[in-house]
């Protein structure tokens, strides 16, 4: 498949210039750096949506043994199809690594300096921290003490998690307050960024036909489902730190959670939309141990970087409901988990019955409701799962399932997420970006889980997680995938 960037379909917003950028990656050697981060610039750059004049710099407290740039090689080529010499060496020009660390940012501050001089007076900084969630404070003191982040022109993106818990979180905000202003600051979430998660607001807002039966009346339960198949990846030290449950659950499920269940924002901008799902997350109910399950995989102990004892969970499923007119009573079931069985990335919105059944139905997995399924991949899918009658002499129904596959449809392919949320940092868009609020909002929900976790239950890597999550998503399962249902 073409790379995305590449294909990105010409709008109004692709068509915007960004301003010239110094693009400075703290942990531009690490793994979201090498799997995304530099892919991801460079796959913009060939599509021409950087700006006409920028400059990378990778930093971090220790620098390659060669050449960046031949790092940086190596990990594009890994994601990029057809990286030809010259346009890699247009893009290599620009790359330079700097070591910096929490306690000095002294040479990078100069380099950045040195860089924003040759781009010009309009040029700007991109501070892009991948760093560990206890890292963050710090490296937020350092870059005021160096001057990075207080520049008018700068602008800081922050990885999840933010924070570890809401005191934490409250502690991370102050600190960025104290020298940089609420509009520099972007809280980046991948998955808002993804083509599917944004379709999930057009679907329902751009058609009258699902708008009217989006709530209680209609919709009997809401799956958000995340497993993932591979395990982790060599990041023992950071989920030893995090789990499950900080690492997915309070930012992606919560925010894709955010957008299934907001109400109509005034407008698509940034404020509206944020506003709504911070409201949202105003009538979310705390999230209750007794509706937890939390599991980690055989072997996760055996993992570099991970204590003998550990209690780490690796997966987790949570029921939860909303408490407004629009959702009381349905329950939002969330899971996630690593080494599971597949890995998809699933919303599923479970219908009601009709009421009154007068046909009868075939076993083709007849027995589950109508619904209608979002795969969150950067090729977006949809699926609503109907009933027909059977071809022949009888008058059974059986589930045939109305599938859109929205870019072969429309013969246009969007960007990948990081180059969709990078490109909006360039472009100072906060529409798909987290504000304060709503994560110190969403911590509060976290916090009875955070101060009373379940004892994680073992389970075998290539499974569905603890049978003891089992009946959280009662009565018709967890819907994932196709072919599997986890009752």
């Amino acid at each position: 498949m073409p790379d995305s960037a590449a294909r990105a379909q010409p709008n109004a917003h692709a068509s915007a210039n960004p301003d010239p950028h110094v693009v400075v990656l703290f942990g531009a050697r690490g793994d979201l750096s090498h799997r995304k981060l530099l892919p991801g610039l460079f796959r913009l750059t060939r599509a021409g949506l950087m700006p006409e004049d920028f400059r990378i710099v990778g930093s971090g407290r220790h620098a390659p043994d060669g050449d960046f740039a031949d790092e940086a090689r190596e990990a594009v080529a890994k994601k990029v199809e057809d990286l030809d010499d010259e346009a890699w060496s247009a893009f290599a020009e620009r790359l330079s690594f700097v070591p910096s660390s929490a306690d000095d940012g002294t040479a990078l501050a100069a380099a950045v300096a040195e860089a924003r001089t040759d781009l010009g007076t309009d040029s700007r900084t991109l501070l892009y921290l991948s760093v560990p969630p206890s890292a963050m404070k710090s490296m937020v003191a350092m870059l005021a003490e160096a001057g990075l982040s207080t520049d008018e022109r700068a602008r800081i993106v922050m990885e999840k998690p933010f924070g570890s818990d809401l005191e934490t979180a409250k502690e991370l905000n102050a600190a960025l307050h104290a020298h940089v202003d609420e509009d520099a600051i972007f809280r980046i979430d991948h998955f808002l960024g993804k083509e599917a998660a944004q379709d999930i607001l057009a679907l329902r807002f751009a058609n009258g036909l699902l708008e009217p039966i989006w709530n209680r009346r209609h919709v009997a339960s809401v799956q958000i489902d995340i497993p993932e198949e591979l395990g982790l990846e060599g990041r023992g030290g950071f989920y030893e730190e995090t789990g499950a449950f900080r690492d997915m659950v309070v930012t992606h499920l919560s925010q894709i959670l955010g957008f299934v269940a907001m109400e109509p924002p005034a407008s698509l901008d940034a404020d509206a939309l944020r506003d709504a799902k911070a409201a949202v997350f105003d009538d979310l109910r705390p999230f209750d141990p007794r509706n937890a399950v939390y599991g980690q995989f055989d072997g996760y102990r055996d993992e570099e970087g991970v204590d003998d004892d550990s209690t780490t969970e690796t997966f987790v499923a949570l029921r939860t409901e909303i408490d407004n007119d629009r959702w009381r009573g349905v329950p939002f079931l969330l899971r996630t988990g690593k080494a599971m069985a597949e890995g998809r990335r699933t919303v599923t919105l479970t219908f009601h019955g009709p009421g009154h059944e007068i046909f009868a139905r075939d076993g083709n997995g007849s027995s589950r409701p109508n619904e209608l399924t979002f795969e969150l991949t950067d090729n977006p899918e949809l699926a609503l799962d109907l009933f027909v009658k059977v071809p022949g002499p009888t008058s059974q129904t059986t589930r045939a399932p109305l599938t859109l596959d929205v870019e072969r449809t429309l013969d246009a392919t969007g960007l990948e997420a990081y180059e969709r949320l990078i490109r909006d940092v360039m472009l100072g868009d906060h529409l798909l970006f987290t504000r304060g609020d709503e994560v110190e909002r969403l911590w509060e929900r976290a916090a009875p889980l955070l101060a009373d976790p379940p004892e994680p239950i073992p389970y075998a890597p290539g499974s569905w997680g603890p049978e003891a999550a089992a009946p959280l998503a009662h009565p018709c399962g967890w819907r994932l995938p196709d072919h599997v249902n986890v009752r």
